[in-house]
């Protein structure tokens, strides 16, 4: 057994006998970490709220046989203005539960833990909305390796003719590779969702609302489907 230093964002955690939380973070170093803080469920724990979700910490670790213990903590970005706004905070647990399902344990995971933190760092900055969400799910897709053919034929590569989208198939296909696959699309959307995964959080394209509702909703379809899994606080933005 040895003490180690990392640091990570906190995904969520959940009760563990008595007076402990089993803490679920993201690590840039060594992916999802599975740690216990003891007794951080009484009043008179030391480590107060800095093991909050969302938070992202500095984190000192006795190794244990099956978790390791949490010894010491500090926050170094808790994200105070983003807790201060509920539609904020509902996007936060969008981001955090994507993450969540698609990190791996004792795995280097450092471009999935720069994208949440960008994207948490948004939110804390003022940004919200559904644009956001969409983009951060196309960086997601993109990170894990299956980031949706937006601008050439998943099939054959061509750029022309581009007349549906499959989720089967990894994006758009062309005239000649649809058969009968994929959905029509609404004129623009593809451009916009192309748009949306090339662009910083701090500067989303705009468009108009229907535009927004849907590209959102191909962006969550895309990624459930790859994941296997819904993602049941995608359901509370619409």
């Amino acid at each position: 057994m040895a003490i180690r230093n990392d640091q990570g964002i906190v995904l969520r955690s959940y009760p563990f006998g008595e007076a402990d939380r089993v803490v679920v973070l993201l690590s840039p170093n060594r992916g999802k970490l599975r740690t216990v803080a003891k007794g951080v469920r009484k009043t008179t724990s030391r480590f107060g709220g800095r093991l909050e979700p969302f938070t992202h910490v500095d984190l000192v670790l006795y190794e244990g046989k099956n978790l390791d213990t949490i010894t010491q903590v500090s926050i170094i970005e808790g994200f105070p203005r983003l807790r201060a706004d509920l539609d904020r905070v509902v996007a936060a647990g969008s981001m955090v539960e994507a993450v969540d399902a698609v990190a791996q344990e004792d795995e280097s995971s450092l471009r999935l833990f720069l994208l949440l933190q960008r994207g948490l760092r948004a939110l804390d900055s003022g940004v919200v909305g559904r644009q956001l969400i969409t983009s951060f799910l196309l960086k997601l897709a993109d990170v894990v390796g299956v980031a949706p053919a937006l601008e050439a034929c998943a099939a054959c590569g061509r750029p022309e003719e581009l007349a549906t989208f499959s989720f089967s198939s990894g994006g758009v296909l062309c005239q000649r590779c649809r058969g009968d696959r994929g959905m029509k699309l609404r004129p623009g959307l593809t451009e916009y969702l192309a748009a949306l995964e090339r662009a910083e959080f701090t500067d989303l394209p705009e468009a108009e609302p229907s535009l927004v509702s849907d590209a959102m909703g191909v962006a969550r379809r895309f990624v459930e489907y790859h994941l296997d899994r819904s993602l049941s606080s995608l359901a509370v933005l619409g």
